[in-house]
């Protein structure tokens, strides 16, 4: 489970159980982050990493069909529009691809780059002549010596 759920959630908790506390006992004010501290403590020793499972029915922000768009893909997540989406998932998200697919059950081939910016980073690149051999380097391939037959 995520260590910033279990975070928020021991912290609520521990709310909860002190604003209860306080609301039936006078507590003096300097004691009340003991108090708080100690709640916080024993919850925590009871239940060292054991966060009561809450199911979460996973709602994304746009429909799945409707994310992926010629110009933009809009992250499942927040619904912000993105050309590229890996680094905003990492940095943002703290997820990878392969995790972001999963966690929406998204197939393997599921774009993370806009499709139109793809086309357009392609032809540029073959523009540019990237991936293509030099022909100077396939000629002197060619021309290596020949081993001789040692007699």
């Amino acid at each position: 489970m995520n260590e910033k759920f279990e975070t928020d959630y021991m912290v609520a908790v521990t709310a909860e159980i002190v604003s209860a506390y306080v609301s039936r006992n006078a507590v003096p004010l300097s004691q009340l982050p003991n108090l708080i501290g100690d709640v916080h403590g024993s919850l925590k020793r009871l239940s060292p990493n054991e966060v009561p499972a809450v199911e979460v029915a996973l709602t994304p922000a746009v429909p799945v069909k409707k994310s992926v768009n010629p110009d933009y893909i809009i992250c499942l997540e927040d619904g912000k529009k993105f050309k590229s989406l890996k680094r905003h998932l990492s940095s943002v998200h703290g997820m990878s691809p392969d995790e972001y697919r999963k966690k929406w059950g998204l197939p393997s081939d599921y774009p993370m780059v806009a499709p139109n910016y793809a086309a357009r980073r392609s032809e540029l690149a073959k523009t540019m002549g990237l991936g293509r051999r030099e022909k100077a380097a396939e000629a002197a391939a060619k021309r290596g010596r020949r081993k001789t037959a040692a007699g």
